[in-house]
């Protein structure tokens, strides 16, 4: 049985430091979903699309105004997209690198649609199978 004082210091809320150290994670994450982005080519509707974001929402957060928190959905988003890019980085290393998300795809996963396109469509499921495809091509999972 725990003391009343090993519980109680946890149930407290994040002292300022804490809260800091997120603030500055979650600028972290959003300037990482921007670049891939930019880099990607997307417009703003496709990247807030992506993000799962309003419009307006997305264009603070490309001006660094976002002040916002960013829930699990938004971090899973931003996981994937980030990892999307490192994968492509990693099997590309080129133009393809940043073509390849909007570039039509006569693959079976996409059906001639692009990978983008595919994504918007189909959220977080789609997203990961998006991953786990280069993933594959890179002769990972």
């Amino acid at each position: 049985m725990h003391s009343k004082e090993t519980i109680v210091p946890a149930l407290q809320s994040p002292t300022l430091p804490d809260r800091d150290a997120a603030r500055h994670e979650e600028a972290v994450i959003v300037k990482a979903v921007v670049r891939a982005c930019d880099l990607w080519n997307l417009t703003n509707k496709e990247a807030a699309q992506l993000f799962d974001v309003p419009i307006a929402t997305w264009n603070r957060m490309k001006a660094g105004d976002f002040k916002g928190r960013l829930d699990q959905d938004k971090r899973m988003r931003a996981s994937l997209i980030v990892g999307i890019f490192k994968g492509l980085r990693l099997f590309f290393n080129g133009p393809l690198t940043y073509q390849w998300p909007k570039a039509v795809n006569s693959g079976p996963l996409f059906y001639g649609r692009s990978p983008v396109e595919l994504m918007i469509e189909g959220g977080i499921p789609v997203m990961l199978k998006v991953r786990r495809h280069l993933d594959g091509l890179r002769g990972g999972l």
